[in-house]
Parts: C-alpha cells; sequence; structure tokens
C-alpha cells in the first residue's frame, strides 16, 4: 500500500520509487522530480482500488472520511469521479483537462499521453470530456466553446452524462464548417 498525503485539492506521494511505479503503472498524476501530484480524482480511484491510502495532518482518512473532503473540495466531484472511474475502467488514459478547460483528456487505449517529442496523430488527446449530470442544463454558447476547445486542439467532445443510477452515457458534439 502507497501512503499518499492530501494537500488542498491534490494528493502527494512523496516516496520517489512508489510514486514512479504508480504512475508508470496507468500514467496517473504529474510525476516531479520529488513527488507524484494526484488529482482527487485519481487519488480516490486508487483508494478504491486499494493501492493508496490517504492522510491528512499525519491521521489516516477512512474511504468515505477522504469520499467526504473530496466532494467538500469540488462541488462537481462526485460527477466527475463517476465518469473518471468508467473512463479508467475502460482501459483508457486520463488525465485531468484543467488546463484544457474541460474535466478531462482522454487517450486511445495503449497511447503513452505524456510522450515527449513528435507524436503520431493517435498519441494526441482523442477527447475532450465533460461530466455533467442528468438534466444538467447549459447555454449554446457554452456548448460552442466546448466544441471549438475540442475542435482546435484536433480532439473530439463528449458530454458525459451521469444518470440517477451511477450509468454514464456519452454524446459526441463536433463542429461542422458547410
Amino acid at each position: 500500500m502507497i501512503r499518499a498525503c492530501v494537500h488542498g485539492d491534490c494528493v502527494i506521494v512523496w516516496e520517489r520509487e512508489k510514486a514512479k511505479r504508480l504512475f508508470d503503472s496507468g500514467y496517473f498524476g504529474k510525476l516531479r522530480e520529488d513527488r507524484l501530484e494526484l488529482s482527487l480524482c485519481e487519488a480516490f480511484y486508487l483508494v478504491e482500488e486499494g493501492k493508496l491510502e490517504v492522510y491528512l495532518r499525519g491521521k489516516r482518512l477512512s474511504r468515505k472520511e477522504f469520499y467526504d473532503y473530496c466532494c467538500k473540495n469540488d462541488k462537481r466531484f462526485y460527477f466527475r469521479y463517476v465518469v473518471y472511474r468508467d473512463l479508467r475502467k475502460r482501459e483508457l488514459p486520463t488525465k485531468t483537462g484543467l488546463k484544457f478547460g474541460c474535466d478531462f483528456r482522454v487517450y486511445q487505449r495503449g497511447v503513452h499521453p505524456l510522450k515527449r517529442g513528435k507524436k503520431s496523430a493517435k498519441e494526441h488527446t482523442k477527447w475532450v470530456v465533460f461530466a455533467v449530470p442528468e438534466g444538467f442544463k447549459f447555454s449554446f454558447p457554452e456548448l460552442a466553446r466546448a466544441v471549438r476547445l475540442a475542435h482546435t486542439i484536433r480532439a473530439q467532445m463528449l458530454w458525459a452524462v451521469v444518470s440517477k443510477e451511477n450509468k454514464v452515457k456519452y454524446f459526441q458534439v463536433k463542429f461542422f464548417k458547410p
């Protein structure tokens, strides 16, 4: 079991060898020189998978305590996590989409999402994903921004809609220029 510490809206693994092993096992988090930084979704997924134990101020958090912490720090955590877990269960490399203005960047199965240097077309982000609850209402400008964002980085835009039964349905919206 790998020990990690909660730090605001991320979780840090400080043990270098364990951090690298965890990163290499599924491209979880952002590997730095001296640590691995995990998003709350990544960390909670690893807790559920039995690979990570999380500590806050020296106290080990139970799964429920950590879940409550995540929900308190991210009002959309529940929907994001349900989608994140679904994508991971489909064996799709999934990274945070924060810098792209979406919830997740998703790559084709088998792709190394952090490859440096020249990439083939299939090695780029395949989908940008927005996690929303069933019944979510949005404006057309919001939809247009999401589609344009995906189009700009040559990815496909997906709305991941989480039902009341925790099922995820994916809807693709494409940019079309006549």
